[in-house]
C-alpha cells in the first residue's frame, strides 16, 4: 500500500495525490505534509542544502515507518518521498501523504510519518551558507521528542 521513494528529481504534489487516489472512491481524507528547504538556519543565510543517504537502508527504514503507520491507522495508502542531492532554498525536500476513509486517521498518520521520517530514516544534511562555510545538521532534541510521543517503532 505504501509508496516509498528516495530521489534526486523534484516531485509534483498534485500528480502524487492523483496516483495515490486513482480509481479509489473509498478515500475520505488525505493528510499531507510538504517540506521545503528554508533559507535561514540558526540565523544564518543558506544558499543550499545537500542531502545524502545510505541506499537500500534508507528505503527499508522508510518502508518500516510506513508499515507501522498502516498497522496503527486504517490507511488506504500512503506516499513518502524524500529528495537527495543539492537543493536550493524554496525547493521541495519531502512529501508525506496518508489516505484514509476519515480525516482523523489521515492527519494522525501524517504526523506520525513525518515525525519518524525526520528521526529514523538515515539521511545526512549539510547546509551551505552565504559565506561559503558548511555545517552538517545535527539531530534536534525537538525532533526526537516529537517522534517519541508516538511510542517506539518496533525493531526492524
Amino acid at each position: 500500500m505504501a509508496g516509498v521513494r528516495v530521489q534526486r528529481a523534484d516531485f509534483d504534489i498534485g500528480a502524487e495525490t492523483a496516483a495515490l487516489t486513482a480509481g479509489r472512491a473509498d478515500i475520505g481524507a488525505i493528510g499531507s505534509f510538504l517540506g521545503t528547504v528554508r533559507d535561514i538556519a540558526g540565523g544564518r543565510k543558506i544558499t543550499a542544502m545537500t542531502l545524502e543517504h545510505y541506499p537500500g537502508m534508507t528505503e527499508r527504514a522508510m518502508g518500516r515507518i510506513a508499515a507501522e503507520a498502516e498497522a496503527r491507522w486504517p490507511l488506504l495508502g500512503c506516499t513518502l518521498i524524500h529528495r537527495v542531492g543539492r537543493l536550493l532554498p524554496g525547493e521541495n525536500i519531502v512529501l508525506v501523504l496518508a489516505a484514509s476513509p476519515h480525516r482523523h486517521a489521515a492527519l494522525e498518520a501524517t504526523g506520525f510519518l513525518i515525525d519518524w521520517l525526520k528521526t529514523a530514516a538515515p539521511f545526512w544534511k549539510k547546509e551551505t551558507f552565504v559565506d561559503g562555510s558548511e555545517d552538517w545538521v545535527e539531530a534536534r532534541e525537538a525532533d526526537g521528542a516529537a517522534a517519541a510521543r508516538w511510542g517506539a517503532l518496533p525493531p526492524g
